[in-house]
C-alpha cells in the first residue's frame, strides 16, 4: 500500500526522502536515468535537426520552383515524400511509433528510443525552418535575383541569414520539448530518469520518487528556459542593431 501525504511532517518527509534517495545509494540511479534521458534528446535533436533541416529545404525549393513556374520533377517527387513524412509522422502518437519501433525494426530499446525521438522531432523541426523561410518577405529573394544572383547564392547569402533568426528560438523550444517527451521511454525498456523513479517508486512503495523527478524535470526546462530567453534578447539586439 503506497504511502499517505495527509499527514506530512518534517520527520516524516526526511525518512521519505532518505528511503526514496539516500538509502542503498538509490541517488545514482537518478543519475544513471537522467544521463539516459539527456543523451536521448541529445542525440534525437541532434538527428531531427539534419532530417528536419533536409525535409525542410525539398519543400521551399519545390515551393519557390512552382512560384517561379520553373518545376522540377525531382523535387516535385521529393517535395510529395516529404509531405507524406511529416503528415505521417505529425498525425500518429509518438508512443505507437516506439512501440512499432520496437516490435518491428529494432531489438534494442534505447536504440528504438533515439531512432524514433529523432525521426518524430525531424518532422516538426522541418515545419519549424519551412516556416521561418517562409516568414522573409518574397521582395527580399527578387532583390537578390535583381542583383544577379542565382536562386541559391539568395537563399544562402539573403534568405537563411534572416530566417535563423526566426528559427534558433522555436528550434530551442523543441529540444525542451523533446526533454520530457523522453520520459515515455521507459514503455520500452530505457532505464531513462522516469523509469529509473518508477522502479524506485515499486521498491519502495513511497512517491516521492515521483515527486523528485518532476523537480528535477522542472529545473532542467527552467534552466535551458533561462538560455532560450537570453538567446532571444540576443538576437532581439541584433536585429535592432
Amino acid at each position: 500500500m503506497f504511502d499517505d501525504w495527509a499527514d506530512l511532517d518534517v520527520a516524516t518527509f526526511r525518512y521519505k526522502f532518505f528511503v526514496s534517495v539516500i538509502a542503498d545509494e538509490r541517488w545514482q540511479l537518478y543519475l544513471a536515468g537522467l544521463g539516459n534521458t539527456i543523451i536521448l534528446a541529445l542525440v534525437a535533436c541532434l538527428m531531427g535537426s539534419f532530417v528536419g533541416t533536409f525535409v525542410a529545404f525539398v519543400r521551399y525549393i519545390d515551393y519557390t520552383n512552382k512560384q517561379a513556374n520553373t518545376p522540377s520533377i525531382i523535387f516535385t517527387i521529393l517535395g510529395k515524400l516529404c509531405n507524406v513524412y511529416t503528415t505521417s509522422i505529425r498525425g500518429t502518437p509518438l508512443m505507437i511509433q516506439l512501440l512499432i519501433l520496437y516490435t518491428v525494426a529494432f531489438k534494442g530499446g534505447f536504440e528504438a528510443c533515439i531512432f524514433g525521438f529523432g525521426i518524430n522531432s525531424g518532422a516538426y523541426i522541418s515545419e519549424i525552418i519551412r516556416a521561418g523561410l517562409m516568414s522573409i518577405p518574397k521582395g527580399q529573394s527578387e532583390a537578390g535575383c535583381s542583383l544577379g544572383m542565382t536562386r541559391w547564392q539568395t537563399l544562402r547569402i539573403i534568405i537563411l541569414p534572416q530566417a535563423v533568426k526566426n528559427i534558433l528560438p522555436a528550434l530551442f523550444n523543441e529540444f525542451i520539448s523533446l526533454l520530457k517527451e523522453t520520459s515515455i521511454a521507459g514503455y520500452i525498456a530505457v532505464r531513462d530518469l522516469t523509469k529509473a523513479a518508477d522502479g524506485i517508486k515499486g521498491r519502495t512503495f513511497q512517491s516521492m520518487p515521483l515527486f523528485i523527478t518532476a523537480f528535477i524535470y522542472l529545473a532542467l526546462v527552467m534552466g535551458l528556459t533561462r538560455v532560450q530567453e537570453r538567446m532571444e534578447r540576443t538576437l532581439a539586439k541584433d536585429v535592432r542593431h
